[in-house]
């Protein structure tokens, strides 16, 4: 079982991922490990998504599969009898909280105040999602949270491009970024697997061109 920790540093960005159609589950994930990218964050905001889940977990067993957009105790347990190994929020209340910690895998619940991030820090959390990411103050406010708060690692999320994701990647409180420009709409529907797999190659280099930027 990976810890919250290591979740963060399999990849510079953690592809966030919605399915319409649970066919384009596995060739969608297997895509993206092709190109090595490792992990996957596919959201709740699909009737089907626990089924396109269920099929990563069993089947492409190479990359690592988690859930996001869980807003409910009940999403974060149906979520982890699909097989889901970590378990992303985009913020949370004391209750989602308390749940998702009892379920004993590595969790990210989303913080968008400096509040927020020592309310996490309380219940010994010490990773968590930044979200959303570009309208919440963007790698100027990361920079600042992490003054005060620097044991505190982010995985920022939400209006980040390939173009943006070197300033959030310099920051040294800042693992990876979440990113949905790897799985473009228009591929998935089309089933064009190769650009998605050559959209994850490109991200092989981001955390080197942050450190030289």
């Amino acid at each position: 079982m990976a810890d919250a920790t290591s979740v963060l540093h399999i990849s510079p960005v953690i592809p966030v991922v919605t399915i319409d159609d649970p066919r384009h589950a596995v060739p969608v994930a297997r895509a993206l490990a092709a190109g090595g990218v490792g992990i996957i964050e596919l959201t709740l905001r699909t009737q089907s998504a626990l089924e396109s889940l269920e099929l990563i977990a069993n089947e492409v067993p190479e990359i690592l599969v988690g859930a996001g957009t869980i807003l409910t105790p009940a999403q974060a347990e149906a979520s982890v009898s699909a097989g889901a190994q970590f378990l992303v929020s985009p913020g949370v209340t004391p209750s989602l909280l308390d749940h998702m910690l009892s379920l004993s895998i590595p969790i990210l619940p989303g913080v968008a105040t400096v509040g927020e991030v020592m309310a996490g820090l309380e219940r010994g959390l010490t990773e968590m999602k930044f979200f959303p990411a570009g309208p919440a103050g963007g790698p100027r406010y990361l920079a600042a949270i992490g003054a005060p708060i620097p044991h505190v690692q982010f995985c920022p999320t939400g209006g980040i491009s390939l173009a943006t994701a070197p300033s959030y990647l310099a920051l040294p409180n800042v693992s990876c970024i979440g990113g949905s420009w790897l799985t473009p709409r228009a591929a998935i529907e089309n089933e064009d697997w190769a650009r998605i797999t050559n959209l994850a190659h490109d991200t092989a280099g981001l955390r080197a061109e942050a450190t030289l930027s």
